[in-house]
C-alpha cells in the first residue's frame, strides 16, 4: 500500500509522488522508479508493490506534466535536465540520500542525466528497454502519437487507442490486459469521458529540429562512467524499437561491467513483472550497497 507525497519543485510546480514504506529495519536501499515520457507512477503499480514487499522503500513520482503533478506553464521544461533537478527534490522531500533507480524508457534517460549532475545520490541502475543510443524506428513511433490527441469518447475507445499506440510491444496481450493498461495512461473526466493523463504540451521535445537525438556522445560517456561506478543492468523487450539487439551488444561492448536481461515477447519496454525481468532485478538488487 502506498502513501501520497507531495513536494515542490526547485521551480514551484506541486509535484506528486507514491511512496511505498520500506519494511522496519530492514536496511534496504530505497528505490526510485521513474516512468516514460506519456505514462505516470500507475506503470509501476505491480512492479512496486513486489518490491515493497521484499523491504524496500519504493518512491514513484508522476513527472510534471503527467498524473497528479501540476502541469508546467513553460513547455520548455519539459525536458530531462528540468526532469533530474525534480528527482533530486523528491529525494530531498522523502529524506533519502541514495537509492537505486529504475527508469523505464524517459526515466532511464533522467537517471543518466541523474547520474552526471548528482552520481553520489545513485546506489545502482536498472535502465528498462534504455540506453545512450536510440532507434529511429522507435522515436518515429512514439513522436506519431505523442501529444496528438484522441477522438476517445469512452473506456472502449481508450482501450483501442491503447491497443493501437502499443500493440507491437504487447503482441500477445488480450482485452483485459489492454482495459488494465488504458485505465493507467487514462483519466476519466468529471463528464465520464477518459483523458490521456498528461499535458499534450509534454510533446514539445519530439518538435522538428528538438526531438531527442539517436545519438550523442555525451550520452554514452554518461552510460559509460555510470556502468563503472554502480551496478547497472539493461533490460530489455526482445521485440524492442528503442533498443535493438545492435544496440544492446554495443552498450555491452562499451561497458563490459553491464548486464543485460532479454524478455522474451515483448516490445519497448517491460513491464518487470515478467519472469525474466523480475530474475533480472533480483539480481540487481542484491548487488546494491547504501
Amino acid at each position: 500500500m502506498h502513501q501520497a507525497l507531495r513536494f515542490v519543485s526547485d521551480d514551484g510546480l506541486s509535484l506528486y509522488a507514491r511512496d511505498y514504506p520500506a519494511t522496519p529495519g530492514s536496511g534496504l536501499v530505497p528505490l526510485v522508479c521513474l516512468h516514460g515520457l506519456t505514462r505516470n507512477s500507475r506503470d509501476f503499480e505491480d512492479f512496486a508493490t513486489k518490491a515493497a514487499a521484499l523491504g524496500h522503500r519504493v518512491l514513484v513520482p508522476d513527472t510534471r506534466g503527467r498524473g497528479l503533478s501540476a502541469h508546467d506553464p513553460a513547455p520548455e521544461r519539459y525536458h530531462p535536465f528540468v526532469y533530474a533537478g525534480d528527482v533530486l527534490s523528491l529525494l530531498r522531500a522523502a529524506g533519502v540520500a541514495r537509492a537505486g533507480f529504475v527508469g523505464t524508457s524517459m526515466g532511464g534517460l533522467v537517471t543518466l542525466v541523474v547520474a552526471k549532475v548528482a552520481g553520489e545520490v545513485l546506489a545502482g541502475a536498472l535502465l528498462n528497454d534504455i540506453g545512450p543510443e536510440l532507434s529511429p524506428v522507435g522515436l518515429g513511433r512514439i513522436a506519431s502519437y505523442v501529444g496528438k490527441g484522441t477522438k476517445v469518447e469512452t473506456w472502449a475507445d481508450a482501450r483501442a487507442y491503447a491497443k493501437l499506440t502499443n500493440g507491437v510491444a504487447f503482441p500477445s496481450y488480450g482485452d483485459a490486459e489492454w482495459d488494465a493498461f488504458a485505465r493507467r495512461v487514462f483519466d476519466e473526466g468529471e463528464d465520464g469521458v477518459p483523458r490521456l493523463a498528461y499535458d499534450p504540451a509534454i510533446a514539445k521535445p519530439f518538435a522538428p529540429g528538438e526531438g531527442p537525438s539517436a545519438h550523442t556522445e555525451a550520452a554514452w560517456e554518461s552510460f559509460t562512467s555510470l556502468v563503472d561506478r554502480v551496478p547497472t543492468i539493461l533490460v530489455r523487450g526482445a521485440l524492442s524499437d528503442i533498443v535493438d539487439a545492435t544496440i544492446a551488444d554495443t552498450m555491452r561492448a562499451r561497458a563490459p561491467k553491464l548486464e543485460v536481461a532479454t524478455v522474451p515477447g515483448i516490445g519497448h519496454a517491460p513491464t518487470l513483472v515478467e519472469p525474466e525481468a523480475w530474475d533480472a532485478f533480483l539480481a540487481w538488487r542484491a548487488r546494491l550497497v547504501a
